[in-house]
């Protein structure tokens, strides 16, 4: 086929797939959610869920299931029910620090042993200190909780230990953190690569204290709960309010402990529905400059997925701004996302915590903001939720098959030097092709992700993992074996060779 022809034939297709026009007006928001809160509770676990959608200033607020483990105790707005919301917490003490970047108190790159008391020689890798932002953008390279020696736990299930766990974090002082601050080895430089750390949003929270001279529940009183009227947000929630706290779960439906007193800025906060989309709202809608310094790529791209202070930063496949936030704790699940293009958000509350859960309302989120905007026959496309490569990647394939999908990227790419695909993404439309019962064609594509990122261990851990599910074992083994010399601590790799070798 001629070039130009092509490249207006991908276009019409993408722009089909994209057209949102006339859409979101004709469907209506509470079946919608209705239909992904039912999907939620299809594997028997879940307790309770409130959504709350924002779509261009209006808001929807919906409460399923209960509040409390066999009993029928529906949160509702006007009992105002309290949640836990994890490390959804972190975007307020990301937000407190782009408030004393706006004070001018800090700078985001001044190293943060200048907010220290003392000398911690040891909070810099070959003579790069962790700065500010790094706190922020989880690329402190601090581990991810404090102590990280842990006393043996006297009970043997995994339920009473984390009863354990939490009487632990609750007498664990903040002069007893700072004591361990000292004893912590970086083993990289920071800024590179992020991971998960309660630890760095603890100590950005004590910074901060530090610099204000006020506590974290006084500066967040200051300058976020207070003048957004967040009048049932708190550190800890008064003798006053406690009927209105909901109980948490486990995937087995045992009651769980409550969030630990040490949790801080990582993770302290408990709040309702109605506070979070006030909260969510603003970041939608707000054009101050703390929202923009949160939002604003500190860390990766946007064509995977980057961060800004405490957010998660995408281009959504549609080619609009996603941003969004998670937490969990031992009993609660949340979840918030904002597409500030299309004035659109979700924010969900659970009181349970599966392991999955977050997920789960992640979906639930994806599914409400899809089915606003796309209709039937737009979502059941097999290219639909990917990106436009992905999508004229599919149409180039249907011609000579999967099996040339190395070729076909090739020709691609000396047509339009646009064209580029991101491993994050392939990995993602593999999968999506492996639940479709698709082997063949998820095979195929985590074989091109190999090719493309030669040196990604984990393209050759999926492709590992695809050849262990249609039985060849050889070829697992092998592409395991490669993911682990790329990767020598990719657990996956290790426990999947260790099961076939065995």
């Amino acid at each position: 086929m001629e070039y130009n022809l092509f490249m207006k034939k991908i276009l019409l297709l993408f722009a089909f797939l994209m057209c949102t026009a006339k859409v979101a007006d004709a469907q209506d928001i509470d079946s919608i959610v209705n239909r992904a809160a039912k999907a939620y509770f299809t594997n028997g676990q879940r307790i309770g869920v409130s959504i709350g959608v924002i779509q261009k200033g209006k808001i929807h607020q919906y409460h399923y299931g209960s509040t409390q483990k066999g009993k029928i105790v529906k949160a509702n707005n006007n009992n105002e029910t309290i949640y836990e919301i994890g490390s959804i917490t972190k975007t307020f003490t990301g937000m407190l620090l782009a408030q004393a970047v706006r004070d001018k108190k800090v700078g985001l790159n001044d190293d943060i042993r200048k907010y220290l008391k003392g000398d911690y020689p040891n909070l810099e890798y070959k003579g790069k200190p962790i700065q500010l932002l790094h706190l922020a953008n989880l690329t402190s390279g601090l581990p991810d909780n404090l102590p990280e020696k842990m006393p043996p736990f006297k009970a043997a299930g995994r339920d009473s230990q984390l009863f354990e766990l939490k009487k632990i974090h609750d007498e664990y002082s903040r002069s007893q953190f700072l004591t361990d601050l000292h004893q912590v080895q970086l083993v990289r430089e920071p800024g590179l690569n992020p991971s998960h750390s309660n630890t760095a949003a603890e100590l950005l929270g004590f910074l901060l204290e530090n610099i204000y001279g006020l506590s974290y529940d006084a500066l967040l009183i200051r300058y976020i709960t207070g003048p957004l009227t967040m009048k049932n947000t708190f550190v800890s929630v008064p003798a006053s309010k406690e009927k209105q706290r909901a109980k948490g779960y486990n995937e087995k439906g045992t009651l769980m402990p409550e969030i630990p007193k040490d949790a801080a800025g990582a993770g302290v906060l408990q709040s309702t529905l109605p506070d979070m989309i006030r909260y969510a709202n603003y970041h939608l809608t707000g054009k101050d400059d703390r929202v923009l310094l949160s939002h604003n790529l500190s860390w990766g791209d946007l064509d995977n997925s980057g961060i800004g202070l405490s957010w998660w930063l995408k281009t959504n496949f549609d080619g609009k701004r996603k941003i969004w936030t998670s937490g969990g704790t031992f009993g609660f699940s949340s979840y918030c996302v904002l597409y500030p293009e299309s004035g659109f958000g979700v924010v969900a509350l659970a009181n349970e915590n599966d392991g999955g859960a977050e997920d789960a309302l992640s979906g639930i989120a994806s599914a409400i903001y899809n089915e606003v905007y796309f209709s039937a026959t737009q979502r059941a496309s097999l290219g639909f939720g990917f990106s436009k490569s992905i999508n004229i990647l599919l149409v180039e394939l249907n011609k000579p098959g999967f099996q040339s999908a190395a070729e076909s990227v090739n020709d691609l790419k000396k047509k339009d030097d646009s064209f580029k695909l991101s491993e994050g993404e392939l990995n993602n439309f593999g999968y999506y092709l492996l639940n479709k019962a698709s082997k063949d064609k998820a095979l195929e594509i985590f074989k091109l992700n190999t090719i493309l990122f030669p040196g990604s261990s984990n393209t050759f851990d999926s492709l590992a993992e695809t050849y262990e599910s249609i039985g060849d074992k050889d070829s697992a083994i092998k592409n395991y074996k490669r993911a682990l010399e790329l990767d020598p601590g990719n657990s996956n790799s290790a426990e999947h060779l260790k099961k076939l070798e065995n």
